[in-house]
């Protein structure tokens, strides 16, 4: 599975988007016909991995379709007025940005607009899934995200909705939503976009100063690391499977006879087929923890988890086979990241 693509310099060339405030004005908004409408839902402050959400839902529009943007700050998402208050508002870049890369429309609403006569009474709840990782980081952030995501799909109405991996949980409670409610559209994740140096885009990046950047390196460095980890792992064990067909996976291991296979005393001594789910999360955790002991402008770890992606609970160390997402959430300074990168296990078998 890919599980990044590197900034692009490739844009779309198109006319200014229509710029909607109103309900009103977007439900007057012609759809195309026999075409389909995709929506990108954001929070503004538009970087390159909105606009590659923006451009991929054009190409599955297709030059007849027809793409609408969102850009609303959702005070239902954030826990302390302070984080309300600080999130950027760019919303003449947004247009630019949404525009370069091929938005038909971008629907803008004020809060009073989205929730007239103040917070909603009625709320979508995110259920069990929601109270882990972010969810216990930030109690009833995905209720308050479900909700205005089940209000803009309504006043939107598109045939299919773009959402970014790097929110790996957010997409699946979209995407469990979706089904469980019937609504009908369809949700699709896009791969984290990254900066060259390997920092997954996000609006509040611009918060970190170059020192505190280089902190944060150590969660896309731990990311992968571990998965390099995973993948040497698993191809050591199938030359020892080779070698011994059949036969003892730990004799075939020795009878290897290399110093990868000497050091790695957990491949050598569980001897199971695939990567052990323990050295996974071990390779990770060991840079986060160096990157928190530094003196100055520590990482300090929120969370890592390897989690299942139907419903992010722990995978236990004894799986073989099977999809995972390893997540992380640090905050460096005043400003708190997540990243994740999915992993499959089992899969040279």
């Amino acid at each position: 599975m890919t599980t990044s693509s590197r900034t692009g310099n490739t844009d779309t060339t198109a006319a200014n988007p229509a710029l909607l405030r109103t309900a009103a004005e977007l439900d007057a908004l012609p759809r195309p016909s026999g075409a389909e409408r995709a929506v990108v839902m954001t929070m503004g402050a538009l970087h390159e991995g909105h606009a590659t959400l923006i451009r991929t839902a054009r190409e599955a529009a297709g030059p007849d379709g027809q793409v609408v943007v969102t850009v609303f700050v959702n005070p239902l998402q954030f826990g302390e007025a302070a984080d309300l208050d600080r999130y950027p508002r760019t919303l003449d870049a947004d247009l630019e940005t949404a525009a370069a890369a091929g938005a038909d429309a971008v629907f803008a609403p004020g809060v009073d607009e989205v929730y007239p006569g103040g917070e909603p009474q009625v709320r979508i709840t995110a259920g069990p899934m929601g109270e882990r990782l972010e969810g216990a980081s930030r109690p009833g952030h995905f209720d308050g995200m479900l909700t205005v995501v089940a209000k803009l799909l309504h006043l939107t109405r598109p045939d299919e909705a773009f959402y970014g991996q790097k929110d790996a949980q957010q997409l699946a409670l979209i995407t469990r939503m979706v089904r469980d409610l019937n609504f009908g559209v369809r949700i699709t994740g896009v791969p984290t976009v990254r900066d060259p140096d390997g920092l997954a885009l996000s609006s509040r990046n611009r918060f970190l100063s170059p020192q505190e950047r280089h902190t944060a390196l150590a969660l896309p460095r731990a990311l992968f690391a571990a998965q390099d980890r995973l993948a040497a792992q698993q191809a050591l064990h199938e030359r020892a499977k080779a070698t011994a067909p059949g036969g003892d996976r730990a004799a075939g291991l020795n009878k290897l006879g290399e110093a990868r296979a000497a050091a790695d005393a957990q491949a050598v001594a569980l001897a199971r087929p695939n990567g052990a789910p323990a050295a996974v999360r071990a390779t990770a955790r060991a840079i986060l923890e160096e990157a928190a002991a530094r003196d100055r402008h520590p990482l300090v770890l929120d969370y890592l988890a390897l989690v299942d992606p139907a419903d992010f609970t722990e995978i236990p160390d004894d799986r073989e086979s099977g999809d995972a997402i390893l997540a992380v959430a640090a905050r460096v300074g005043e400003t708190r990241l997540i990243d994740n990168i999915p992993l499959t296990f089992g899969a040279l078998t």
